[in-house]
């Protein structure tokens, strides 16, 4: 299976695959064929599915990186600066680097699935130009008709069947923006509304809430360090003010800040940071703490909303 050709930059095709007989047939001659080529390699996807690409490379598996998606990937938004962009910066001396990734699987929720699908969308702006090639697999068998036709909207070239054709409903900044949905305010959320003299009892009342909640330990210090990332960004970029809320949903605790900025760039909290930047990682470090990102702006302001489980 060829997905790039001399001269391409990059490269970005959907996998729709039907049974383990067809994923193998479709991973593994593609990571021999970027080992052959000295490409570096990386596979991440889900557990089961990386014991059958480990299994179908046999010995050759010792020069691949292989990671959990349902580990590194837990939160979408983590995936483009902790795994994808991760691998190929520190690889990219070597030439074209080849990913695997497969960030989409039977059993995402309907909460997680508009961030797993923007993800998907973003990619093909987070390397344009770079000389990579991330092949997506989806269960075609058990995925819902409308994650298909998604696939086909975020990815350039969808592989089916052993036929490779440009997808015609190739749109990923449609996606981004049909996607950026209203986050409905659940009832009996607790909150408080800041400014900048009122960061500090901010975050002692969603530390409280918090523990009340049955949030404890390494969590309870994760959900402090977010909730004073977004509020100190609300009151430095999103009008000098906003409202924090709170609560419990089924097994996570979901925390949310609202304030009246506008969050013009998708990819926000999604690059890696250099060593010389200044700022910005306050986006970026919620997305590397929480389980689940989820963000919502229009004109009239920008939602953040994070989950961590209990």
């Amino acid at each position: 299976m060829s997905t790039a050709t001399t001269g391409d930059s990059f490269v970005h095709p959907a996998l729709f695959y039907r049974g383990e007989q067809q994923y193998t047939a479709g991973t593994v001659p593609f990571v021999r064929a970027g080992l052959a080529a000295g490409e570096a390699v990386a596979v991440a996807v889900p557990g089961p599915h990386l014991e059958l690409i480990k299994t179908g490379l046999g010995s050759s598996a010792t020069n691949v990186r292989f990671l959990d998606m349902t580990e590194v990937g837990r939160n979408p938004g983590r995936i483009i600066p902790g795994v994808l962009r991760a691998f190929a910066d520190a690889h990219g001396d070597r030439g074209r680097v080849r990913i695997i990734g497969e960030p989409i699987w039977p059993g995402r929720t309907a909460v997680e699935y508009p961030a797993c699908v923007q993800h998907e969308a973003l990619i093909n702006s987070a390397f344009q130009d770079r000389e990579v090639t991330i092949l997506c697999p989806y269960d075609a068998d058990r995925l819902e008709p409308e994650v298909l036709a998604d696939a086909r909207a975020t990815h350039p070239v969808v592989i089916d069947e052993d036929t490779q054709l440009p997808s015609p409903a190739y749109d990923p900044q449609d996606v981004i923006a049909r996607y950026n949905e209203p986050l409905p305010r659940p009832p009996g959320a607790a909150s408080i509304s800041f400014d900048a003299g009122e960061l500090p009892k901010s975050r002692y009342f969603a530390v409280q809430e918090a523990e009340r909640l049955g949030l404890m330990g390494v969590r309870l210090q994760d959900l402090t360090l977010a909730v004073a990332e977004l509020t100190t960004n609300s009151v430095l970029h999103g009008g000098g003010s906003g409202t924090l809320r709170i609560w419990a949903e089924d097994e996570r605790i979901v925390c949310e800040v609202r304030d009246h900025g506008r969050l013009w760039d998708p990819l926000a909290g999604r690059r890696p940071a250099s060593r010389d930047q200044p700022g910005g990682r306050g986006l970026l470090l919620v997305h590397y703490i929480a389980d689940l990102v989820r963000v919502h702006t229009a004109p009239d302001g920008t939602t953040i909303r994070f989950y961590l489980a209990r």
